[in-house]
């Protein structure tokens, strides 16, 4: 199984979340995305060519490049870590067809409005048939929580 984290809009492989996968799960690939969502969906497909399954962890806009890729190539997706998912964007009105059978789990901080939860959970009830959601007592960067959540069981 491959595991590909999918950082933010305007965020990098590096950044915060991408260093923690570094010093604590050097499997984890981060590349780094730039362009519209089909430039880097285009790169995305580039880097998963010919992998599976995939374990994808998106964080904010890297988990609306998570949920196209899924909706795209649902047999090549294990599970889904969707961290703050930007479905209330504009770009996710425009996704394929199709619902996600796909295990994935969403943690969304109760105070993120980039991402509010009041919007963004019941796009993702809708879509996402395996979900089990935890909106947690934190905001969009999820910083008191990331570090915290049990990544060895998730990125297995």
């Amino acid at each position: 199984m491959q595991c590909i984290f999918l950082h933010g809009l305007d965020s990098s492989g590096n950044g915060t979340k991408g260093r923690f996968f570094a010093r604590h799960f050097p499997a984890v690939l981060r590349p780094d995305f730039s362009g519209d969502l089909a430039a880097r969906l285009a790169y995305l497909e580039t880097i998963a060519a010919g992998e599976a399954p995939l374990l994808l962890v998106g964080s904010s806009y890297g988990g609306l490049m998570a949920t196209f890729f899924a909706l795209t190539h649902p047999a090549r997706i294990y599970r889904l870590v969707l961290l703050a998912p930007a479905l209330n964007f504009p770009e996710f009105s425009r996704r394929p067809p199709g619902r996600i059978a796909a295990d994935t789990r969403l943690y969304i901080g109760r105070d993120d409005t980039v991402t509010p939860p009041a919007q963004v959970v019941p796009a993702a009830r809708e879509l996402f048939a395996e979900l089990r959601v935890e909106e947690v007592a934190d905001d969009h960067l999820l910083h008191a929580t990331f570090t915290r959540l049990d990544w060895q069981a998730l990125l297995v």
